[in-house]
């Protein structure tokens, strides 16, 4: 080796005892939460802590154990602190975790079936799809995740319609058209909600295959900024 510090005794040792301080940083739910939140939009804590329902003192306290491996970075304007994932290698990690979870655990796989993919709607929307009907102009595309993150990035044309404002979003709505709605990722439980609610209504709604996240990581068109619609 050249010169610098000697190797450990044990390299392989050391690599694997840091590779585990990242595997210990994510052995914590309220951390994973933490991570799917950032990697919509960064974010501060107070508004962190409403979203993943946890106190600011613990929100903050588990921000700190993710920053310490360096999955989360923070930086400050004015009197708050925004804390962002450090790099979208993180929100792939996190979408592989996901698979693999639901994978080998039973109890994810029952839990996605029953609640997140019980629509009645066995055939999701995939990305070419949605790009071919979208510039047919016969769809209507909501993105039905809070405002801020939407505004940190979407898919172009589509419209920022928060679950909580459904009901606005389809009111000028053409019966004929049907509705694709999508928000943080395959498990996010907002886009089924808002697939129900629609067809509730009469509409026709299906919602994406996966969510934002997977959307850019394929490289395909973002947008950001407001709703030029709303």
């Amino acid at each position: 080796m050249g010169k610098g510090r000697e190797a450990p005794d044990n390299l392989e040792r050391a690599l694997y005892e840091q590779y585990a301080r990242v595997a210990r940083a994510m052995a914590n739910p309220g951390r994973v939460a933490l991570l799917d939140v950032l990697c919509q939009a960064e974010r501060d804590v107070e508004a962190l802590a409403s979203v993943v329902g946890m106190s600011f003192k613990n929100t903050s306290a588990q921000l700190r154990e993710l920053r310490l491996v360096g999955l989360v970075e923070a930086r400050r304007e004015g009197t708050h602190v925004y804390y962002r994932v450090s790099e979208d290698s993180v929100c792939t990690f996190l979408g592989d975790l996901r698979r693999l979870s639901r994978q080998r655990l039973a109890e994810v796989d029952r839990l996605v079936r029953d609640w997140i993919e019980g629509t009645g709607d066995l055939e999701l929307v995939r990305r070419a799809d949605l790009l071919e009907r979208m510039a047919s102009g016969n769809v209507a595309v909501f993105d039905v995740r809070p405002r801020e993150e939407y505004e940190a990035g979407h898919i172009p044309g589509a419209r920022s319609v928060p679950l909580d404002e459904l009901d606005a979003g389809l009111a000028d709505l053409p019966a004929e058209v049907e509705v694709v709605a999508y928000c943080r990722g395959p498990y996010c439980v907002l886009a089924p909600e808002a697939v129900r609610a629609c067809r509730a209504r009469g509409l026709r709604a299906r919602r994406l295959e996966d969510g934002f996240p997977e959307w850019r990581s394929a490289g395909l068109p973002v947008a950001v900024g407001a709703d030029a619609a709303a």
